[in-house]
């Protein structure tokens, strides 16, 4: 019948209808997570997002993560969010060409943005950190070939060259033996612009200039915290590490492609940063020596600003070892600067304690005395009486000789033990805080059952050898760091800026670390931390209204494939976490209950993106 006919037609058409519509849910059910979850993250993370895949039983991502879109209104967590609630989270992948992506140094942001800064001040390679409508919401992919890095004490002479693919410096530094290119790896010889025969002879001579015993630059445990000014790949804090000596390797993010990241791959603690406008994120008085080989720095720019931040950070009779063509060069223009350079830091009451074929050591007076015996008018003048040493976060520099406290002028040096006394006995500055010797030494036992407690849960997961880079994003006093000491790692302690600045705590027990506010991306490489440790550290953020999911992305950038994450929060905070487990393509290993804290144990998989891994097939 007719009529039956087009009935039949019509069901025919209806079941195709349907069949496309379900088809084009299931379309959207599968990629929407990558596409639209997006949206608000910015035009990169929508351009270049990448997709993921999995070849047999090797992990190289999932292809069921991206099961849920975005919700910003879930991006906190509340009281009483409990398992029941827990969904999941996805992320786009940020294209590969944004694999060593350092949000608040990127120089492309400086551009896009128009920025106007002093490029003769170094502003330029200082932090300037992206609008929230301009951060990437998308994870950072590992280049093409990634591998897990190489074990500590292996990676200060070798690191993979997939990893950091960059080989300009094994061609322009390849006279200073500062890295080799062979095969594929990257080696380290142990040289550097000014000692292109090895950091440990140089180190020894260093020490031989001082007259310590042994040639020991660690002057009998005297001498524990260094900071190395232009460090290149960090060969020398590398080799000063076997005399029990930690250096902080400084450099910025410059022509000299990637050497902190280098340092870092090497298992060296190194940071990015730069002599410029800004106080460096150290407190006052915190290194025993600073050292500059070939820095390429103008010491003698607006009043010497750059010399009075170094007097800023060094202790009561610390030493600042140059070693330069101006210290030797018999040249007009050497001369003149040598001339100048020493006429300052005379009126900075330093002295020279050393002076030999290439390299000048001088040190800083250990009280006030030279500084009250100056004329009135002396120039650099002190600082004012309210300026506080200590307060750096974002903090100009200034032009001014920082006066001693009345304890440090008084005992006539810092007071510190010798290391490794040192890192167990109460520090002086304790007194700034109004806290006890009791409190210190609670805190310190407290945190050695705390890290134990640690390591018994990872220890299913980890040898002795698998961490070596560490982070504790909430340090206090450095007791968590101390707890370790014993195992072959290196802690770099953060003191966030908006709490009790107890960072030079921290430095009195001869550890190292830094300011820094988590509002805001830290100033290292993607994949340069084997774990980091999270003390209450999203409950802080959230309270400051911050954003959780951009901590978490930013923990994932930082944070090395096969990396652990130890989360120490309220509960809330755990749930709210596992919510993006399968986004950011981490695992949960463990949690557990103590106190009021929860513990969670978490471990980063180890994924490519489809282009990286085609180019490994």
């Amino acid at each position: 019948m007719p009529r039956g006919r087009s009935d039949g037609l019509q069901q025919k058409h209806t079941v195709a209808f349907l069949f496309f519509v379900a088809f084009f849910l299931g379309f959207l059910y599968v990629y929407g997570g990558s596409i639209f979850g997006s949206q608000n993250s910015g035009s990169s993370a929508l351009e270049y997002g990448r997709s993921l895949k999995r070849l047999g039983s090797s992990y190289l991502g999932a292809e069921d993560d991206n099961d849920g879109n975005r919700d910003e209104s879930s991006a906190s967590f509340k009281q009483g969010e409990g398992e029941a609630n827990i969904f999941s989270k996805s992320f786009p992948v940020c294209d590969d060409r944004h694999s060593e992506l350092i949000p608040c140094l990127d120089r492309h942001l400086i551009y896009q943005m128009r920025m106007k800064l002093d490029l003769s001040v170094m502003e330029h390679y200082e932090r300037h950190c992206p609008p929230a409508e301009r951060r990437y919401n998308c994870l950072i992919p590992p280049p093409s070939g990634y591998k897990v890095p190489i074990k500590w004490p292996q990676s200060r002479d070798e690191v993979w060259k997939a990893n950091i693919p960059h080989t300009h410096l094994a061609h322009e530094k390849s006279d200073q033996n500062w890295m080799v290119e062979k095969g594929d790896k990257i080696m380290f010889p142990g040289g550097g612009t000014h000692f292109h025969y090895g950091a440990d002879k140089y180190i020894a001579s260093i020490a031989n200039m001082l007259n310590f015993s042994n040639n020991n630059l660690n002057n009998e445990g005297r001498l524990r915290t260094v900071l190395d000014v232009g460090c290149g790949v960090a060969s020398f804090g590398g080799y000063l590490l076997s005399s029990d000596i930690i250096a902080m390797s400084l450099a910025p993010n410059d022509v000299h492609q990637n050497q902190i990241q280098f340092a870092l791959e090497r298992g060296i603690p190194a940071y990015l940063g730069i002599l410029g406008t800004k106080r460096l994120p150290y407190p006052s008085r915190s290194f025993e020596l600073v050292h500059c080989s070939r820095c390429r720095i103008d010491w003698l720019q607006r009043d010497g600003i750059l010399l009075l931040e170094l007097d800023r950070l060094l202790r009561p009779g610390g030493y600042f070892a140059y070693s330069s063509p101006e210290a030797y060069a018999q040249d007009e223009e050497n001369l003149k600067i040598w001339k100048e350079m020493s006429e300052l830091v005379e009126r900075m009451c330093w002295k020279i304690a050393a002076k030999r074929n290439q390299t000048v050591v001088w040190q800083k007076h250990g009280t006030n005395d030279c500084y009250m015996e100056r004329g009135p008018d002396a120039h650099p003048p002190l600082c004012q009486s309210d300026d506080d040493p200590d307060a750096v976060w974002g903090v100009n520099m200034e032009a001014c000789i920082t006066r001693y406290s009345e304890h440090d002028n008084r005992a006539e040096g810092s007071g510190l033990a010798a290391w490794p006394a040192r890192l167990t006995t109460p520090p002086p500055r304790l007194s700034d805080f109004g806290y006890s010797n009791e409190m210190f030494e609670k805190d310190t036992e407290l945190w050695q059952r705390r890290v134990a407690k640690y390591w018994d849960l990872l220890s299913p997961k980890i040898a002795s050898n698998t961490l070596r880079n560490i982070m504790d994003m909430k340090a206090y006093m450095g007791s968590f760091a101390a707890a370790l000491i014993d195992k072959n790692v290196w802690v770099m302690n953060v003191v966030p800026h908006d709490g009790v600045n107890t960072l030079k705590l921290i430095y009195d027990r001869g550890l190292i670390g830094s300011t820094h506010d988590w509002c805001e991306a830290f100033s290292t490489y993607p994949r340069t931390y084997d774990l980091l440790h999270a003390w209450s550290i999203f409950s802080d953020v959230e309270k400051r209204g911050c954003s959780l999911e951009d901590l978490l992305i930013e923990m994932d950038r930082v944070l090395r494939p096969t990396g652990f994450v130890i989360i120490r929060d309220k509960q809330a905070v755990i749930d709210f976490v596992k919510k993006y487990l399968s986004a950011l393509h981490w695992e949960a290993i463990d949690s557990v209950q103590d106190g009021d804290e929860v513990v969670f144990i978490i471990q980063k998989k180890l994924w490519l993106t489809s282009e990286s891994f085609r180019d490994t097939e």
